[in-house]
């Protein structure tokens, strides 16, 4: 039986259902740490499962650095106007818009594969796949585009 404390505390941690927070306590017989393996290891396979399904919604974000000299255009699709408008989704596009003004990157492929520039021990794209498990929906970075003053 999960305990309700570590069924919450998980629950608020990953944003997972309620029901595969569940089932990952009693696999790992509350061993919270565990259960966020678990829980991640089913996120990374659901959100290959998605990666086929068309993603027609979505957002562009503009993110401009505090010097106002380097701004970046980033757009990113999903399957729903519902999952468009989640705040999961909406702070993930703000990251992505960051890392593209901070590390111009050249294309979509070499930006997936950058590591975050708040934790060096995630990429971009783990970041993306971590939202795929989150919301459930397939998510896809578009295009972008970086300015800079003078370039």
């Amino acid at each position: 039986m999960a305990d309700i404390a570590l069924l919450k505390k998980l629950r608020n941690e990953t944003l997972v259902s309620i029901a595969d927070c569940r089932k990952a306590l009693d696999e790992s017989k509350n061993d919270y740490k565990k259960a966020l393996d678990i829980l991640e290891k089913s996120g990374l396979e659901k959100a290959a499962k998605k990666s086929t399904r068309e993603t027609p919604q979505g957002i562009v974000e503009a993110y401009i650095h505090q010097n106002g000299k380097v701004g970046a255009l980033v757009e990113v699709s999903c399957e729903t106007d519902f999952v468009a408008r989640n705040d999961v989704f909406k702070t993930l596009v703000h990251e992505i818009g960051m890392q593209i003004a901070a590390m111009s990157p050249k294309d979509v492929k070499e930006l997936l594969a950058q590591e975050y520039i708040r934790d060096s021990s995630r990429t971009i794209e783990s970041m993306v796949k971590e939202a795929i498990a989150k919301l459930g929906e397939n998510i896809v970075v578009k295009r972008f585009q970086r300015f800079e003053v003078g370039e």
